[in-house]
């Protein structure tokens, strides 16, 4: 296999782990802590989860090992998007098993849950493991987005861990692969399958976090990707001091990568969906925020700046919402065959001009063309606006340009607004991990396995403190009914792991908006660089901007 330099020293590196894990299998020993209760709706999800709810939180600490020694057999599953140090946690997993007894094995499950479902899998070795040390990506058995939801998928998972003797299941993935994991856990202790199963925390979107759950594996790489090529933005704007750069970040339901990444660079703008929808702003209130900002960078002579964009932000925004719903409605059934058959566009703007309402007509009208074409040329498939296919950042310049037309043509405003677009997303999903999440990944795959051995079912692997160096974190598990509250969803009751969105009275939105308007007219950049792997720990293992404020750091 021919790789890169980077890549063979990074398959040397040895993933630190905390404290109470690096005394030898035989030394872990259980603290149990209080019994646990759903973050909300108790009632519903004692209800929901009779075998698995209310049991008692754990940590790992130096003592004898008092597990039942078993052989065991484990499977593992990627589920959902990619996120840096997904292949650390299977490595982590996969050395503590081998470490406790060499005839343990590990399954892993192809192409997410429907491989469990497939009976589709390889056994892990020492050869086929090492390839794929501290190295980015999904591609060690690939990842899916499968939901294991129903009963009868739960009765296939569980004939096939019978078939191969499987005592555990670990399932690595974000708030729904968890959720799901919870429920699978459940059904396989009422049918007293003997078959356990612990979820690991991964999304880069960093809405996985709560009281326990300090940060999802995952978002440190990811942010430091984006930050990494924002700054360098950043630099080439300041440099040409001609453009305006809009920037989309991931960030579908919560706005942690735009907050983090604002944080890092300190930008000139930066939309934070949870503020827009707690503020109730409308485009025009945003649109003109930020040409707030163009105007008093130009009249300082500084026709240039960059602004970040939450992937999710017009989904935050009231009067689009609204505007979503009546499209939806007025393309139902076979009216959309009708609109389809429409000749030109000037014919589809006049169906759409009698069809909604004034409000959603006046917000629809002031949209650049572009992005009014786009909530019309792709549906789902229940016939929907799919809303993350629009350009939010092409959509909040286009909506910038017609406000300094506005001003200019008032007086109030004589600069040059030429903007450029960028989206990064993918980019940042299978990085090379940074040693923060090399280290966090081994060492909750590696704990994932502590788990296993003594017993536990529906616990989530978690690893705390993590803003101190990695001797200094804190390694247990928690269950995963603590996080979970009813939603609804399709219009029925479920239960879910609740979404962590930015609090808005939280330390590092604090601090972002002490500082914003400053930043709005200034040229406050700052320039992240690279990721870096090798040199002084206040650089290699430099955790996040935000855990940092989070902790007081």
């Amino acid at each position: 296999m021919n790789i890169s330099p980077l890549q063979k020293e990074r398959l040397q590196y040895v993933p630190k782990l905390p404290g109470m894990l690096r005394h030898g299998i035989a030394e872990i020993c259980v603290v149990e802590g209080k019994e646990t209760q759903s973050v909300a709706d108790q009632e519903k999800i004692q209800a929901l989860f009779p075998n698995t709810y209310g049991k008692k939180e754990i940590t790992f600490a130096k003592g004898q090992n008092t597990s039942a020694a078993k052989k065991q057999v484990v499977g593992v599953i990627l589920s959902g998007g990619q996120a840096p140090g997904g292949h650390n946690v299977v490595c982590g997993l996969y050395d503590a098993l081998k470490a406790t007894n060499a005839e343990n094995e590990l399954f892993g499950f192809k192409n997410g849950p429907s491989g469990l479902l497939d009976d589709d899998y390889l056994v892990f070795d020492d050869a086929y493991i090492d390839q794929f040390r501290n190295t980015g990506g999904f591609d060690i058995i690939g990842s899916g987005r499968t939901k294991l939801e129903t009963e009868a998928q739960f009765a296939v998972a569980a004939e096939v861990c019978k078939k191969h003797g499987i005592t555990a299941i670990v399932i690595i993935g974000g708030d729904d692969s968890n959720t799901n994991a919870a429920v699978l856990a459940e059904y396989f202790a009422a049918h007293e399958t003997g078959v356990q199963v612990i979820g690991c925390p991964k999304t880069i979107d960093g809405d996985l976090k709560n009281e326990d759950i300090e940060c999802s594996f995952g978002f440190d790489t990811a942010t430091k990707t984006y930050s990494e090529v924002i700054g360098n933005i950043e630099r080439d704007a300041n440099s040409a001091k001609k453009y305006w750069h809009f920037v989309k970040v991931m960030g579908r339901s919560a706005s942690h990568v735009a907050l983090e990444c604002a944080l890092e660079t300190q930008p000139n703008v930066c939309l934070i969906s949870e503020e827009v929808a707690a503020k109730k702003q409308s485009l025009s209130e945003i649109a003109d925020y930020i040409a707030d900002s163009v105007n008093k960078r130009a009249d300082k002579g500084m026709n240039f700046g960059v602004a970040i964009i939450p992937e999710g932000v017009v989904e935050f925004v009231p009067e689009f919402n609204k505007l979503i719903q009546e499209i939806n409605e007025l393309l139902a059934g076979k009216k959309a065959e009708e609109f389809n058959a429409l000749p030109t566009w000037a014919d589809k703007y006049a169906f759409i001009e009698k069809g909604l309402t004034k409000e959603s007509m006046d917000v629809f009208a002031i949209l650049p063309v572009t992005i009014q074409q786009q909530l019309f040329l792709e549906r789902d498939p229940h016939g929907n606006v799919q809303v993350s296919l629009i350009e939010s950042e092409k959509l909040f310049s286009g909506l910038v340009a017609a406000k300094l037309a506005e001003r200019k043509a008032a007086g109030t405003y004589n600069g040059k607004f030429s903007p450029l677009h960028h989206f990064f997303g993918y980019e940042g999903r299978c990085a090379f991990p940074s040693n923060f999440d090399a280290d966090y990944c081994y060492s909750l795959g590696y704990n994932a396995f502590m788990l296993i051995q003594y017993g536990y079912n529906g616990y989530l692997s978690k690893i705390s403190n993590l803003s101190k160096p990695a001797d200094e974190w804190v390694a247990g598990g928690m269950p995963i009914t603590k996080m979970m509250n009813m939603e609804r969803r399709h219009g029925e009751d479920k239960p879910v792991i609740k979404k962590a969105l930015v609090e808005l009275e939280g330390k590092p939105f604090k601090y972002f908006e002490a500082h914003r308007d400053e930043w709005a007219v200034e040229t406050a950049y700052t320039y992240p660089g690279a990721i870096q792997y090798y040199g002084p720990a206040e650089v290699c293992d430099l955790t996040t901007r935000t855990l940092a404020l989070e902790k007081g750091l």
